[in-house]
């Protein structure tokens, strides 16, 4: 479905209910917010299950990403306000948040600063500060082709750059580049500058009182585990989940795991609140 958001058109991924916007402010509801240089398919299999089964889904490609319009967001910070625009836009005040990698950035910053909106918060592939080596980053601006094949190669566990997908038939680092050379040029740096930019200190977790869970690829190269497990440790009401052996790409790697996750946590947390 398409909505608009500050006069951009918007690609909001629903789970495949087409569900009308009275509807979507009813039920619970579920926002995944996907990372640097994605859009909303990174979801597909996490985001029709809670479809299908009592909640709304709302799975935006950010601007600039994807089907959306707009330019890029310059920063975790914009990235948190479009998100609470996205709500207001659908009629929804208060969601269940997942996000990945620069998304878990988002979810974070929205969880520290409107707490009232988060009914819980899942980071996935989560680290705070991001920061992102400035060799990377300039090559996202001067080779995005030769920067993306190298995010890609460290995204995934040795195991699962030899296939070993979940779905037989799938390659996983295969589907990952054919998404990342379908994004506008200038996304992957834009993207990237902005998770080396946030700045949030790890004391202000200390504050979030929301609900969250933390889940973390035991060989992820890109968010390492020590980062995860910071992140645990500064947030009052939070988890850790580990899955060992999966690289960055958790929701590729390791799909049923995460929906699984995903299912018990946020259930839990909706018959709470």
């Amino acid at each position: 479905m398409d909505i608009t958001i500050a006069g951009n058109s918007v690609h909001l991924h629903d789970g495949g209910r087409n569900l009308a916007r009275e509807v979507l402010a009813r039920q619970p509801a579920v926002v995944f917010i996907h990372g640097a240089r994605q859009n909303h398919s990174c979801w597909m299999l996490q985001s029709r299950w809670f479809a299908h089964h009592g909640f709304s889904v709302l799975a935006p490609d950010l601007p600039g990403h994807g089907g959306s319009a707009g330019e890029v967001l310059p920063s975790v910070e914009a990235m948190a306000d479009w998100i609470g625009a996205l709500l207001d836009a659908t009629g929804v005040e208060r969601a269940h948040l997942v996000g990945h990698s620069m998304g878990s950035l988002v979810t974070l910053e929205l969880a520290a600063r409107v707490p009232q909106r988060v009914l819980s918060a899942t980071l996935i592939g989560a680290s705070l500060p991001m920061p992102v080596s400035p060799v990377l980053l300039d090559m996202t601006r001067d080779d995005e082709t030769k920067a993306a094949e190298m995010v890609n190669d460290w995204s995934y566990s040795a195991a699962a750059r030899f296939g070993g997908s979940r779905l037989p038939g799938l390659w996983m680092s295969g589907m990952n580049k054919r998404l990342m050379e379908r994004q506008k040029r200038g996304v992957f740096h834009a993207d990237l500058s902005a998770c080396n930019a946030y700045r949030r200190p790890m004391e202000s977790l200390s504050g979030i009182a929301t609900p969250t869970l933390v889940i973390a690829g035991g060989q992820d190269r890109m968010t390492p585990l020590k980062a995860a497990r910071a992140i645990v440790s500064a947030i009052p009401r939070s988890r850790l989940l580990i899955l060992p052996g999966s690289g960055h790409a958790l929701m590729m790697e390791r799909p049923d795991e995460v929906l699984d996750a995903l299912r018990d946590f946020i259930g839990e947390c909706a018959r709470q609140s």
